[in-house]
């Protein structure tokens, strides 16, 4: 699959991205090399090889899942310039 410039003007249009006449040519070639690059992942040899997140094989804590209250609420309000009643106080922006 080539990419023209007509094909890159599109997408900037749809991306809303305002690119002017004289780059779209070099953009045309910048992609074409990106697609070329991905191509070649298809000669690489995968078969048998195990789909994988990390390159550590490592399982993640779990924690019993319990509903609490959190019974943090004053550590989490001292971090507010204001609060009232366990509650953060914010300038009003609703009239």
């Amino acid at each position: 699959m080539a990419i023209d410039a007509a094909t890159v003007r599109r997408v900037a249009h749809l991306a809303r991205i305002k690119t002017p006449e004289d780059r779209l040519e070099p953009l045309a070639a910048e992609l074409n090399g990106i697609l070329k690059w991905i191509e070649q992942l298809d000669e690489v040899d995968v078969q048998g090889v195990e789909p994988m997140t990390s390159n550590v094989a490592a399982r993640l804590k779990m924690r019993p899942d319990v509903v609490t209250d959190g019974a943090k609420v004053d550590a989490v309000l001292s971090n507010a310039p204001k609060s009232a009643d366990g509650f953060f106080v914010v300038p009003k922006v609703v009239e």
